[in-house]
């Protein structure tokens, strides 16, 4: 859960496992005009009963919410809030350019927008916790391997063997990615997000930028895009 002021994150509080109980402590601490709820899952009773208790409006983002860019994928129903609010989060920042979203998390998702503000969809990849437990999972014998440790360039045990693998693979992967989208947006602007740090080499650290908050920055930009139709609607 993320406050913002205008454009800007300014607090934000982690949900454990969808565990609500700091919502009436964390909105006590800021005088919220409306806000915006999007969910991969559907949200459980307690949840629900949470979100009931708020003053103030309250935005449920679903294929069916107007959104400040044209979204070409050929099923909006199934596309993951979380994966449409990256992008419009990213084109906020940097509006009217070729982008790719790259967000490492549970899952890696690769997210295109054109700069002239078309999403035509992108990719999902297993993340690096799923990549070690499948290892471990759909084995007989491969232990299950903490991301943390010495990533050599080529493993000396099994250990350093999985673990490399699975690190370097996501970082050839997305360094794949990068090199193979800016051949068709030759000034393609790259976000990162997600918990997941990559080592990149040189030549592509200095195209990607950071930012933990794309997701929570594109939810608050739906939300400002949908008061200002209210507002057009009701002068019109």
């Amino acid at each position: 859960m993320v406050a913002f002021q205008g454009d800007e994150p300014v607090d934000e509080i982690r949900a454990e496992n969808g565990d609500l109980t700091g919502l009436d402590a964390f909105v006590s601490k800021h005088n919220f005009r409306s806000g915006i709820v999007g969910s991969v899952r559907g949200l459980t009773r307690n949840e629900e009963e949470a979100l009931a208790r708020l003053q103030f409006p309250l935005l449920r983002f679903s294929h069916d919410t107007p959104i400040p860019i044209s979204n070409r994928y050929r099923t909006p129903e199934t596309l993951g809030s979380d994966r449409l609010a990256a992008v419009i989060g990213a084109s906020s920042l940097m509006p009217g350019k070729d982008l790719l979203i790259i967000d490492a998390g549970t899952c890696i998702t690769y997210e295109v927008i054109d700069a002239r503000g078309n999403y035509w969809g992108g990719n999902i990849a297993p993340g690096m916790q799923m990549r070690l437990r499948a290892l471990h999972e759909y084995t007989a014998r491969l232990p299950l391997v903490e991301a943390e440790g010495v990533v050599p360039g080529m493993g000396y045990d099994t250990e350093t063997a999985i673990r490399s693998g699975v690190l370097r693979g996501m970082k050839y992967e997305i360094e794949g990615y990068i090199k193979s989208m800016r051949s068709k947006f030759p000034h393609l602007q790259v976000f990162l997000t997600g918990g997941n740090r990559i080592n990149f080499d040189e030549d592509i650290r200095k195209l990607v930028f950071t930012d933990k908050y794309i997701v929570p920055r594109g939810l608050n930009r739906i939300l400002d895009y949908n008061e200002e139709l209210r507002v057009k609607n009701e002068e019109s």
